[in-house]
């Protein structure tokens, strides 16, 4: 019974990562092939920085050098925006790999439990069979050792 219970939850386990999987990868996927409608608009992210009230607390000093950091990365993030559809493919690649690493270990800590309910069933049995073993043993040596 035990045996079915830790497969029963290691299937359960590897079930809630396959859902969490195809998950990530139907959210990915769709944020990866829709971001390069936004190709193009990088540079409407220099006017959409900081609440109002949030300015007061940054120093002047700081919020400058972040919208001329924002300004230099403009390019890098149009281009970004623009090959990121051609991502999709690597996507779908690396989760299958993340899928099928996480249900082997999922699958070998099955293994280890189930070699555990054993070892534990095994040691509940051996302490009645060793009490009788060293007293049989030392009657035939007493026997051995009388003839």
């Amino acid at each position: 019974m035990l045996y079915a219970l830790s497969w029963f939850v290691v299937f359960g386990l590897i079930a809630i990562w396959s859902l969490g999987i195809w998950a990530l990868h139907f959210f990915a996927a769709w944020s990866v092939s829709s971001v390069g409608a936004l190709a193009g608009r990088a540079e409407s992210v220099e006017r959409v920085f900081a609440p109002g009230w949030m300015t007061a607390w940054i120093p002047a000093e700081v919020l400058l050098a972040l919208k001329s950091l924002l300004s230099a990365l403009t390019p890098a993030m149009d281009s970004a925006l623009i090959h990121a559809p051609s991502w999709a493919g690597g996507l779908s690649a690396a989760l299958w790999l993340l899928w099928g690493i996480g249900a082997v270990i999922l699958l070998v800590l099955g293994g280890v439990l189930h070699g555990l309910i054993a070892m534990f069933r095994r040691r509940a049995f051996l302490p009645a069979a060793r009490t009788s073993e060293p007293a049989g043993s030392s009657r035939l040596l007493a026997a051995h050792v009388r003839s």
